[in-house]
């Protein structure tokens, strides 16, 4: 993805906490023999240093990943359209944009197929999907899932790159920045609200949120 200087995170701090709140992406690998990418939409897991998740045993991305294990986990929130009139005094000469934030987590993929394994990667999914540990035991021979394990594959990506965007309007005038931001909260479509409060906590240079 084209990062600007000004679309670019303002430090490692933005990014990791914008991505700690967020556990649903895309996971795209490259396809086999010359065909289209596979892309999987997926929750997932990050701690900060590799991505865990699992998918089912038939699933297309597994013959991509042992082919090339090349991977992206693609995560995209807080985006609104951006209207004409909202650039410019004039809807008729006004350039409409996009607004939304974006991290790419590059990664090399680990298969997981040892029983011990996957149940290792389904107790740290669920320690953070279900913190308050309302689930049944995660085991490799016990508890209610273990008969399931022959079902899934596990996934390790081992994180190697990470590309970060936050699209808003940053190198554009102040009365710009302004008419936009009350256009957004005028609008109030869903998804509005986020894009107003982060466009605000970049004009802020907090990047928090």
């Amino acid at each position: 993805m084209l990062i600007h200087p000004w679309d670019a995170a303002r430090d490692d701090d933005e990014w990791r906490s914008w991505l700690r709140t967020r556990d649903f992406g895309q996971l795209a690998a490259n396809g086999v023999d010359g065909g289209a990418p596979v892309v999987v939409p997926t929750h997932f897991r990050y701690d900060g240093d590799e991505v865990v998740l699992h998918l089912a045993r038939p699933n297309p991305i597994w013959a991509a990943l042992e082919a090339n294990p090349a991977a992206v986990v693609s995560v995209h929130d807080e985006y609104a359209y951006i209207p004409t009139g909202w650039r410019s005094d004039s809807p008729e000469t006004g350039v409409p944009t996009s607004y939304y934030a974006a991290v790419q987590l590059v990664c090399r993929a680990h298969i997981v197929d040892d029983r011990e394994g996957k149940a290792d990667i389904l107790r740290r999914q669920l320690a953070h999907h279900q913190p308050d540990a309302d689930h049944g035991e995660v085991a490799a021979d016990a508890g209610p899932y273990h008969k399931n394990l022959s079902a899934i594959r596990g996934l390790r990506l081992e994180v190697v790159d990470v590309r970060a965007k936050f699209k808003y309007d940053d190198h554009k005038p102040a009365a710009l920045r302004t008419r936009v931001a009350a256009g957004l909260a005028e609008r109030g479509l869903p998804g509005d609200a986020a894009v107003l409060q982060r466009q605000r906590s970049r004009e802020a240079g907090s990047g928090a949120g």
